[in-house]
């Protein structure tokens, strides 16, 4: 029994995952960006400047993935990538024009969180949020 809820589990979560990612991604077309790119203007609003390699591990991605990511956004004016302190380290920053946009697409994802989560209450958020937090990473 445990193996094949297991199964169902983390097939559902895979399904539900891909589903977010895709209305994510038909919702901020309006602002030209992808949900890949908002997770990292997400990350940079909430945390401020942030080292390439800090976001990557914040969000779990591999690093040919966020240097994709990240040259995508910067041809596209959404961040500047500086030279740190050490040579190697990149220090990532949000441009002027995407501090005047975020409250704008944070206000657009909210109304997208929001459909999607309509049919729980707010004691299932927090139920729901609890349970996610116990998946955690194994060591590498």
């Amino acid at each position: 029994m445990d193996k094949m809820i297991n199964r169902d589990i983390f097939h559902l979560l895979q399904q539900k995952s891909r589903y977010i990612k895709k209305r994510m991604d038909t919702g901020l077309k309006n602002h030209q960006l992808y949900a890949s790119q908002w997770s990292i203007l997400f990350c940079l609003d909430k945390f401020g400047p942030m080292t390439q390699t800090d976001i990557r591990t914040y969000l779990n991605v591999e690093a040919p993935t966020i240097t994709r990511t990240l040259e995508r956004l910067e041809q596209n004016d959404w961040i500047i990538r500086k030279q740190g302190i050490d040579k190697r380290e990149r220090v990532i920053t949000l441009t002027k024009e995407a501090n005047a946009s975020i409250n704008t697409i944070i206000n657009d994802v909210g109304a997208m969180e929001d459909e999607l989560l309509r049919h729980f209450t707010d004691s299932d958020k927090k139920q729901l949020y609890n349970l996610l937090q116990k998946i955690e990473p194994m060591e590498e």
